[in-house]
Formats: C-alpha cells, structure tokens, sequence
C-alpha cells in the first residue's frame, strides 16, 4: 500500500513537472511568433496626406518630384472611396493602407511597399502590383477585403 501511494505521488510530482514544463513552451512559443497585428485605418495629420484625401494628386505628385514627402508619412493610411488615378506611387510605403472602393487605375505599385494593404472592391485595372504579390492575393483581397501578402518563391 505505502509503495503505491509514493508511485502516486511521484506520478503526481511528474505530471506537475511536464505541465510547467509544457506551459513554459506554450507561452515561449506563442511570444515569439511573429504574427501582423490587425491595425484600423489610419487618418494622418499630414498636409501630404490630406492633399490624397482631397484629391489633388497632381499637387501631391509635385511635392513628391520635390522630395517633400517622406516614404513612411502614408503607411497604413485610410483611403476608401477616393480617386487616386495618375499617383506616383514609386517608393510609398502604402503598407496596411485601405483602399476600399478607390479608384486606383493605372497606378504603378512596382517599387511601392503594399504588404497588409487592402483592395476590396477597388477599381484596379491598369494597374502594376510588385512581383513578390501573386494574383491570386490580388483577387481575394479585391473579392474578399483580404490584406495581400508578399510570397517568396
């Protein structure tokens, strides 16, 4: 009887050992992922900003060839429903930018950072997107809302 009651509690000892052990990992692993954190739509307080807001690409486009805007001053930026035809959108850091709705036609995003950006129902024919977006994330993003991903390969 003695003898199983020590195999119990050397049982129960283990079993406490492997469950801090377990909780340990789970909580190293799930802080050490890397995961997006889902961000809202961003209003800037930038005069850059507001002229995309406004709709005066052309103004922007200038201050741009100026060399006025920074790349990081739109990242994230809330741009539903808003004509942005002839943007220069070379070397814009557009990342978690949504675009609802916009008009985005014609605009070459080759050079432009757009990884987390959303094109649900945006009007994007014409348009270049970097290499590193496939169609595919392309077409669910504009069917579905879904923020594009960069693939590698």
């Amino acid at each position: 009887m003695f003898a199983a009651l020590e195999s119990v509690k050397q049982i129960w000892n283990y079993w406490a050992i492997v469950k801090q052990i377990m909780s340990k990992l789970f909580v190293e692993t799930k802080t050490s992922q890397t995961e997006p954190v889902m961000t809202k739509p961003i209003v800037h307080s930038n005069p850059y900003y507001e002229l995309l807001r406004s709709e005066r690409v052309a103004e922007f486009n200038q201050r741009k060839a100026r060399g006025e805007v920074k790349v990081d001053m739109l990242r994230g930026g809330d741009f539903r429903g808003l004509d942005l035809r002839e943007l220069d959108a070379s070397g814009l850091d557009l990342r978690d930018a949504y675009f609802r709705g916009a008009d985005l036609r014609g605009i070459d995003f080759r050079t432009t950072q757009l990884e987390g950006a959303s094109f649900c129902q945006a009007h994007i024919s014409g348009c270049f997107f970097p290499r590193e977006i496939h169609a595919d994330e392309i077409r669910l993003s504009f069917d579905l809302g879904i923020r594009v991903r960069y693939q590698n390969n």
